[in-house]
């Protein structure tokens, strides 16, 4: 053989075996969950005196309606709006009663365990939007009632679907508390990571007016 067809051969053989690590790493980034975050977007001015803003969510499942453990529709909020009809649904920071595989994180949270503390039970509105086949988009939403997040002030929000951590193949095992495994005070990004999750995780820098 001569030297050039050497040559070739070999960029040949070289460019075939690094392809198939690319392959691998798109398959081991495959999340089953899409989240996509309305609101807040990146930048927005959000509320009057800490409250009056939304969180407005969209969470896409691809195995199925079963799989994302969503257990009914609701309609809900504090104090008389609590758990009463037509569609109750309860009203307390914590995993979500309706869809309680949501994780919300909020980095100027001043309730419970402050940035660590899971607010996907704060929602109040959950609804289907869209059945198609297997796929299923559940919509979330949430106005803030009370300035408990911080006045005047930059706020970045969290939002993920948790692991299936008992592999009963339904995503309902969102914590009341993400666990702050660096032990620095803050969870964040890196903590829904060491956590695992299931889905992307959305993350919104913002200012809370």
């Amino acid at each position: 053989m001569s030297i050039g067809k050497h040559i070739a051969l070999s960029l040949f053989v070289a460019g075939s075996v690094v392809a198939m690590p690319t392959l691998t790493m798109a398959d081991d980034d495959y999340k089953p969950i899409t989240v996509k975050m309305f609101a807040p977007a990146k930048g927005d001015r959000a509320g009057l005196g800490g409250r009056g803003w939304f969180v407005d969510l969209m969470v896409n499942f691809e195995k199925g309606l079963e799989s994302s453990g969503f257990s009914n529709f609701q309609i809900t909020g504090p104090g008389p709006h609590n758990n009463v009809a037509p569609f109750p649904g309860t009203f307390s920071p914590g995993a979500d009663d309706r869809l309680p595989g949501l994780i919300v994180l909020i980095e100027t949270t001043t309730i419970g365990a402050g940035s660590c503390q899971n607010l996907a039970n704060l929602f109040n509105l959950t609804g289907v939007s869209n059945v198609d086949g297997e796929e299923v988009e559940i919509w979330d939403t949430w106005i803030v009632g009370a300035p408990l997040f911080g006045v005047n002030t930059k706020s970045t929000i969290y939002v993920a679907v948790a692991d299936d951590k008992n592999r009963d193949g339904i995503y309902n095992d969102a914590p009341d508390v993400v666990t702050d495994i660096n032990g620095d005070g803050v969870c964040n990004k890196q903590d829904l990571k060491d956590l695992g999750v299931a889905s992307n995780i959305a993350k919104v820098k913002f200012f809370i007016n």
